[in-house]
């Protein structure tokens, strides 16, 4: 079976580009949104050292978490920008929410009632979205204000002044992103962050290949480094591609005089259900409590410093460790989501199909849960590899990977989510055409 881009390139031509107006308003649109948020992370926050601000990113953020969280944000933590928390604050309330809905009967209540129950939820993401910002905001400017030579005024109106402007950027780049979502193509947010990596892209690759020329790395790393990059890409596309194929029976059924014979389907279960979303949830995660560890007040604390530096670490065994167990956690947690085994196997009955072997209702629902599980373990146990291996190639052959892995997977994820997209725009307008070119023929048929 041709995968969705060799049928996006068999489907691809300049006529059935040309013809697409809405697919060209929408990309167009799209491209407009990314060129106004990369502007954005060139405007510093008001009061800051530039020089300083990147030389302390230099010394503090060349690795790990704070690497990641730059790249993310397309340079700006470095740069020290108004979009230097980027969506952060916006998915860590999405976390919040989500969690809350399968916990609260409240929360679970609105998200049963429909479109209003999902406009409130959205409501109370913003609420949240304006809170951990305020928090996160605070947090940054005491901490820079910790840092000398950093912050040309620090006092209170710096405090006051880094508050106002990266809340209020904060909430800019999340409309930009629900914008992108309505107006544009893919997810908004998926598209922010992955416009943010691959402007940081051409930048490693440069430092990497100069690194090369000047003899910092030597021909065998090289080679190594890049073998792995192109291994971890292809193993991505595989991974991103996988599904298991559930086949569903429709029996034989009449409507009116007409018999319909029974026929077989199948329902596709990908291998990673959570997309992207729990790397990101996870990592979102650990910069919360990074960034809460650097607070004055805790730092005050030696026990509660020592037990949040080990247990956050950016290189250590149990900071890799605790990452691991979150991204395992989110990807269940957001698979059962995204999924559900009971409303499913009540639609399959209701529907009049069945998976062979399995008696409709109770039986099918656990066969549900039964495969779901298993799957996501497999799809787990792939993101975790695919974030954490970067991390221990440079532990265990002193590499200086310019990449991090949740990076990696983004770009990825949403290079092939962003291809399916727009082959779907071609298709679709390919099929409406035909349907506008066919009416003529049919009202000539009627008035014969």
């Amino acid at each position: 079976m041709a995968s969705v881009s060799e049928q996006f390139l068999a489907n691809l031509s300049w006529k059935s580009w040309a013809q697409a107006k809405d697919l060209q308003k929408r990309i167009l649109f799209m491209l407009g949104v990314l060129i106004v948020y990369r502007l954005g992370t060139y405007i510093p926050l008001p009061g800051i050292n530039a020089t300083a601000m990147q030389a302390l990113a230099q010394q503090y953020g060349g690795k790990g978490i704070l690497a990641m969280f730059n790249m993310v944000s397309g340079g700006a933590l470095e740069r020290m920008s108004i979009f230097v928390l980027n969506l952060m604050p916006y998915i860590s309330a999405s976390i919040i929410v989500q969690l809350m809905s399968a916990i609260s009967p409240h929360f679970m209540a609105l998200k049963k009632e429909g479109d209003s129950g999902k406009r409130k939820l959205a409501q109370y993401t913003r609420y949240g979205t304006v809170a951990l910002a305020s928090f996160q905001a605070l947090a940054m400017s005491s901490a820079l204000m910790m840092q000398p030579n950093v912050v040309f005024d620090p006092g209170l109106f710096f405090h006051i002044s880094t508050l106002v402007t990266i809340v209020g950027s904060t909430l800019f780049l999340m409309w930009l992103g629900e914008q992108i979502t309505n107006r544009g193509i893919g997810n908004g947010s998926s598209m922010i962050i992955y416009a943010g990596i691959m402007a940081n892209l051409p930048r490693s690759i440069f430092r990497t290949l100069e690194l090369g020329r000047t003899g910092g790395v030597s021909s065998s790393q090289m080679i190594l480094t890049v073998g792995f990059a192109v291994a971890i890409i292809a193993f991505i596309v595989f991974m991103e591609r996988a599904y298991r194929k559930v086949i569903v029976q429709y029996p034989k059924r009449q409507v009116g005089q007409r018999v319909y014979a029974g026929e077989q389907t199948y329902m596709p279960f990908k291998l990673n259900a959570s997309g992207v979303l729990s790397p990101i949830f996870a990592a979102t995660l650990l910069g919360f409590f990074k960034l809460l560890g650097n607070w004055p007040l805790l730092q005050t604390v030696p026990v509660v410093s020592t037990i949040f530096s080990v247990l956050f670490s950016d290189r250590g065994p149990i900071g890799l460790l605790v990452q691991t167990m979150l991204i395992v956690f989110f990807a269940f947690f957001y698979t059962t989501i995204v999924f559900n085994p009971d409303e499913t196997a009540e639609n399959l009955r209701k529907n009049g199909a069945f998976i062979p072997g399995y008696r409709p209702g109770i039986m099918t629902r656990d066969y549900f849960i039964y495969l779901l599980n298993r799957l996501t373990v497999i799809g787990a146990g792939y993101i975790a590899f695919v974030v954490i291996m970067p991390d221990l190639m440079n532990i265990i052959f002193d590499l200086n990977f310019p990449f991090q892995g949740t990076s990696f997977l983004i770009s990825v994820s949403v290079s092939l989510e962003l291809i399916s997209q727009v082959h779907s725009y071609i298709i679709s307008h390919q099929y409406k055409s035909l349907l506008r070119r066919s009416e003529p023929l049919k009202g000539a048929n009627q008035n014969l």
